[in-house]
């Protein structure tokens, strides 16, 4: 949904608030529940705004365990049942190296995203290591 973009993707949390007005005006109506549930929880999906661009941009657009999911679940729906669980473990495999090798596009901006998590978090994330 374009107009939840807006919310997720604004550059404060009170430009979200803003936005998430304007997308129950526009969508209320028709998602209730939706809407009622970002109001309730509305401190926890804004956490991310505590952190500076770069990190809050990738923690709502990346989602690796997801998106390799979905490309295992896309090659082993087409095949209803497999002979065996060896079976299965090979195709997952064979899907696996396929998925890694198209992990080669570095993240936007990573020295510096990088930089700015080592300062947040200097115990948990070295330059160095």
């Amino acid at each position: 949904m374009k107009d939840l973009k807006l919310v997720y993707q604004a550059v404060s949390k009170d430009q979200a608030a803003v936005e998430l007005d304007n997308l129950e005006l526009k969508w209320g109506e028709d998602y209730p529940i939706v809407i009622k549930s970002w109001r309730d929880n509305w401190d926890k999906l804004t956490a991310y705004f505590d952190y500076p661009e770069d990190i809050r941009r990738i923690i709502y657009t990346t989602n690796t365990v997801e998106g390799y999911h979905r490309q295992i679940r896309k090659v082993t729906k087409n095949k209803g049942v497999f002979t065996s669980d060896t079976a299965l473990e090979k195709l997952v495999y064979l899907a696996y190296r396929n998925i890694r090798k198209k992990w080669t596009m570095p993240l936007s901006n990573w020295g510096k995203t990088a930089q700015q998590l080592a300062i947040i978090y200097p115990d948990r994330f070295s330059l160095f290591d």
